[in-house]
């Protein structure tokens, strides 16, 4: 059961975040779905930001590392942007499983995953909205914990 989320601008790309940082915990998977510049990378950062309390936190972006990891206590994430990687051969050289087993893994671009996929994890679909700032996040829970902590999101976003 998946759950359509409409946001306005950025503060509400960084509410949503907000919200799903608060449900967090080690072993999460995100997988961010969206094309470029749709804004997966902001909604990490403020996924980061969130998990940190602290709204200056420097959140570079993994383009070109591959993976930012941030050693948050009590909850580590770490951040993925597979883009340029080719296949999952690549991608299990990142040690990624380590992160999946400890940490919350955000991860964009994760078509690269393939056999890596892990069965319980939420996808989040980012879509155009009614205006140039605007998303539609549709977030669509896969095994039991994400699917109850979806369903019992409450509040608002924008």
């Amino acid at each position: 059961m998946s759950k359509t989320v409409a946001v306005s601008d950025q503060n509400g790309t960084e509410a949503l975040a907000a919200q799903l940082a608060s449900i967090a915990k080690a072993g999460d998977v995100i997988l961010m779905h969206g094309t470029l510049g749709m804004g997966k990378s902001a909604f990490c950062r403020a996924f980061v930001r969130a998990v940190a309390g602290n709204p200056d936190e420097e959140v570079p972006s993994p383009t070109f590392t591959l993976v930012q990891v941030y050693e948050f206590d009590p909850l580590p994430v770490w951040h993925f942007d597979l883009y340029r990687l080719s296949d999952a051969e690549e991608v299990h050289e990142l040690d990624i499983e380590d992160a999946f087993a400890d940490a919350v893994s955000l991860i964009e671009w994760p078509d690269r995953l393939d056999y890596l996929t892990p069965q319980n994890r939420l996808d989040i679909h980012i879509e155009p909205g009614s205006n140039e700032d605007a998303r539609v996040f549709v977030l669509e829970p896969h095994g039991a914990d994400w699917e109850s902590r979806i369903a019992n999101m409450t509040g608002k976003t924008q």
